[in-house]
C-alpha cells in the first residue's frame, strides 16, 4: 500500500491539476489542524477585536444610560471606600431625580461607618436599587452582597469572564455554585428598567432551554463559538458588542450628584450605575478597543456594565441581533474552499509582485465579508481562510516555479555558456525589461556586498618569481569565485588580490526575505572562505608557496546596479555608498578580539540584522570607517550559531 502511493505520488504531481488538488488537500489539513490545536485563536480573536472596534465606533451611544464615578479629586475630597453616610447622601440625591434603576458598583460588605443604618435604610426602602456582589472562583475569593440586603432580588453579580490575554469580550447572565443560580449585575439592572414594560425572561425560541428577552433569545456562548477553541463558557454567557465606543455613556462625578450640579433630565427614567473611575483603584478592563490606536481609553467597571445593559436593552426593545457563529462544519468547508481556490489559482501566479496582488485580491474581499456579516450579527472567522488561501497560492506557485525551472535548464544552459548563469538567468526572464538596447538597464536595488583581500600581499607577492605568483593568485582567485557562485553570488571584479562579489544581483529582490537570503548567503560564502584556506594553505605549504590570510567585509543596502563603459566594452557593475561601506569593512586596522583562523570577517549593522539569528557574531565597537563621517556598528562573525538543518528552519520561520 505504502509502495504503491510513493510511486503513484510522485506521478500525480507532475500534472499541475493534480498537484493542486493534492497539495490544496494538504493545506486544508494542515490549517485544520493548527485551529483545532488553538494555534491561531489568539489572531482569529485579535481580528474579532478590530471588528467589534470598527463596528462599535459606527454605532451610536445608548442614552438610557448614566455612570456616576468617584474621580481621583473625589477619592481627594470624600474618601476611600466612600463612607456609609456620604453614600446614602448620594444614592438620596440620585433617587431625587427619579431614575428607573439605580446600580451600586461598590462592594459593601462591610460596614463604612457613620452612616451605616442611614445607608442600609435606604437599600431597603428603595427597590430600584441594585447592588453589587462577587460570586468569585470559592467563598474565600468572594464578596458578599450588602447585609440590608442579603437573599432579596436586588443584588447582582459583577463577575466577568476574561479570556487568555486579560481580555473582556464576554458577559455572564447567570451563574450556578450547583445549588443555586445567581443572575448578574448588569442583568438584573436591565430587569428592573424593563418591568414597567412588562418583559420579563422567557423560554427561548426555537429552543426553549435559552434565555429570551422581549423578542430577542440569546443563546449560550458554547467552548468553541467563533474563533474560540476551548473557551470557558461556564454559566450564561453571550459575547459583547461594546456599541458607541470605549465610554459612549454620559457620566457625572460624585461631587457633582453632591453639590446638586447634575441636571434631574439627565437621570430621569435612565439606568444609573454608580461605581469609581479614578485609575488608582483599578477597577477597569482591557477590551477590543485596547487594541485600538484612536481610543485607548480604560473601560470602567461602570462603563462595562454600562456596555452589558445596553446590549440587554438594545436586543430588548431595539431587536439589535445577537452574535452568532457558524457550526464547525460550516466552518470547515468555508475555509477549506479558501484552500481549494488558492491552490488552483496557484497555477498561474508567477513573480513575486503577481503572488502579492493575487494574495491581496483574495483576503480583501474575504476580510471586506467577513466585516459585512459581522455587522448583520454573523461571527465567520477570517483568520484560516486567509491564512489557507495564501499557503496554497504561496506553495502551487512555488511548485510551479520549479517545474519551470527545470524545464528551462537546457535553454538556459546555453546562455551560461556566454555569460554567468545568474546574468542569463535575468536576461531570460527580464529580457524586454531588463535590456535597452544592448545595454542593461540601471536599476536601484537592495543588496550584500562582499570585498576580500589578502592580507599583507605586498610582502607574499616579492617573494615570488612571475610565473609562480600568477599560479599561485590564479589557485586562490578560481577558488574564491566558486564558492561565490555557489552561494549564489556573483563576482562583480577582481581588483588585484582583491575580491568582490554581491548577492542579489542583477534581478532586484523587493522581498524582505530574498533580502535576508541574499545576506546570510554572503556570510556563508566568507566562512566557506575561511574552510577553503584551511584546505589550501597546507599544499601551498609543501609545494613552498606561502600561506596566507584574507579579510572579508560584508555590507547590506541600497545600490545601483547597471553598465559602465564604451560600446565596445561593458562591465556589468554596482555603485553606491554601500560598496564603500563593504571595502572599508574589509579594510579596517582596528583591533578585533576573535580567533578569526586565517580569515577575518566583519559585516555592519545593516547585515547583522538580516542574519543575527543564523550566526555567531560578537560585537567589535561602533567605529568611524575612513572616509566616512557617521560612524556604524560593526561585528566579527565567528561561525554558525547553528546546525544548517536549523538554521534552514529558522530561515522557514522567519
Amino acid at each position: 500500500m505504502i509502495a504503491t502511493i510513493l510511486r503513484v505520488v510522485p506521478r500525480l504531481l507532475r500534472h499541475p491539476w493534480c498537484a493542486s488538488f493534492l497539495l490544496g488537500l494538504v493545506t486544508t489539513a494542515t490549517v485544520y489542524g493548527l485551529r483545532e490545536t488553538g494555534t491561531l485563536q489568539r489572531l482569529e480573536l485579535l481580528s474579532y477585536d478590530y471588528f467589534v472596534v470598527a463596528r462599535g465606533r459606527a454605532m451610536a451611544p445608548d442614552p438610557r444610560i448614566v455612570l456616576i464615578g468617584a474621580t481621583e479629586d473625589d477619592i481627594g475630597r470624600w474618601g476611600w471606600p466612600i463612607g456609609d453616610e456620604s453614600l446614602a447622601t448620594l444614592l438620596e440625591r440620585v433617587l431625587a431625580m427619579q431614575p428607573r434603576a439605580v446600580g451600586i458598583d461598590i462592594y459593601r460588605d462591610v460596614p463604612h461607618p457613620p452612616g451605616h443604618e442611614r445607608l442600609a435604610a435606604e437599600l431597603r426602602a428603595h427597590p430600584k436599587i441594585i447592588a453589587v456582589w462577587k460570586v468569585g472562583e470559592s467563598a474565600e475569593k468572594g464578596v458578599a452582597p450588602p447585609a440590608a440586603l442579603a437573599g432579596t432580588p436586588q443584588i447582582g453579580f459583577a463577575d466577568v469572564p476574561v479570556d487568555t490575554g486579560g481580555i473582556t469580550r464576554r458577559a455572564l447572565l447567570f451563574m450556578d455554585d450547583g445549588k443555586t443560580t445567581y443572575g448578574g449585575f448588569a442583568l438584573q439592572l436591565a430587569l428592573k428598567y424593563l418591568e414597567p414594560l412588562n418583559i420579563t425572561p422567557q423560554p427561548g425560541e426555537p429552543d426553549p432551554s435559552h434565555f429570551r428577552l422581549g423578542a430577542t433569545t440569546i443563546p449560550p456562548f458554547e467552548t468553541d463559538d467563533g474563533g474560540y477553541v476551548g473557551g470557558d463558557a461556564a454559566g450564561y454567557q453571550f459575547l459583547l458588542d461594546f456599541a458607541g465606543g470605549s465610554s459612549p455613556f454620559p457620566s457625572f462625578s460624585f461631587t457633582q450628584v453632591l453639590q446638586g450640579e447634575v441636571p434631574a433630565g439627565a437621570v430621569r427614567d435612565k439606568v444609573v450605575i454608580i461605581g469609581v473611575t479614578a485609575p488608582s483603584v483599578k477597577d477597569y478592563f482591557d477590551t477590543p478597543y485596547s487594541h485600538d490606536i484612536e481610543d485607548r481609553s480604560l473601560v470602567y467597571g461602570i462603563t462595562l456594565h454600562g456596555h452589558v445593559v445596553s446590549q440587554l436593552l438594545r436586543m430588548a426593545l431595539d431587536k439589535s441581533p445577537v452574535t452568532r457563529t457558524w457550526s464547525g462544519t460550516q466552518e470547515t468547508a468555508w475555509f477549506a474552499a479558501w484552500c481549494l481556490l488558492g491552490s488552483v489559482l496557484g497555477l498561474r501566479v508567477r513573480g513575486a509582485l503577481r503572488f502579492l496582488l493575487v494574495v491581496a485580491a483574495g483576503l480583501i474581499p474575504l476580510l471586506g465579508f467577513g466585516y459585512m456579516a459581522f455587522l448583520r450579527g454573523w461571527w465567520i472567522p477570517v483568520v484560516p481562510p486567509a491564512l489557507g488561501w495564501s499557503a496554497a497560492l504561496a506553495i502551487i506557485a512555488a511548485y510551479m516555479t520549479k517545474q519551470e525551472s527545470a524545464q528551462k535548464a537546457e535553454l538556459m544552459g546555453l546562455f551560461s555558456r556566454y555569460v554567468s548563469g545568474p546574468v542569463a538567468e535575468s536576461i531570460w526572464k527580464n529580457r524586454d525589461e531588463f535590456l535597452d538596447g544592448r545595454r542593461p538597464k540601471s536599476q536601484r536595488l537592495t543588496a550584500t556586498v562582499l570585498f576580500s583581500d589578502i592580507r599583507g600581499f605586498t610582502t607574499v607577492s616579492e617573494k615570488l618569481d612571475p610565473p609562480a605568483l600568477m599560479h599561485w593568485l590564479n589557485q586562490y582567485m578560481e577558488s574564491m569565485s566558486r564558492l561565490v557562485l555557489a552561494h549564489g553570488g556573483i563576482v562583480d571584479k577582481f581588483i588585484g588580490d582583491a575580491v568582490m562579489a554581491v548577492f542579489g544581483i542583477p534581478v532586484p529582490h523587493e522581498s524582505e526575505s530574498a533580502m535576508r537570503e541574499d545576506a546570510a548567503n554572503a556570510v556563508r560564502c566568507a566562512l566557506a572562505m575561511r574552510e577553503e584556506l584551511e584546505r589550501l594553505n597546507p599544499i601551498w605549504a609543501k609545494e613552498g608557496l606561502p600561506e596566507i590570510n584574507i579579510r572579508v567585509g560584508i555590507f547590506t543596502g541600497s545600490l545601483v546596479a547597471g553598465s559602465l563603459g564604451s560600446r565596445d566594452r561593458l562591465e556589468y557593475t554596482v555603485i553606491g555608498d554601500t560598496v564603500n561601506v563593504a571595502s572599508r569593512l574589509e579594510a579596517y586596522r582596528g583591533e578585533v578580539n576573535d580567533e578569526a583562523g586565517h580569515c577575518r570577517i566583519l559585516i555592519g549593522e545593516a547585515t547583522r540584522q538580516y542574519v543575527k539569528a543564523l550566526f555567531d557574531m560578537q560585537r567589535v565597537g561602533e567605529v568611524t570607517l575612513k572616509g566616512k563621517t557617521e560612524p556604524i556598528v560593526i561585528y566579527s562573525v565567528r561561525g554558525l550559531s547553528c546546525s544548517p538543518v536549523m538554521q534552514q528552519l529558522i530561515e522557514r520561520v522567519a
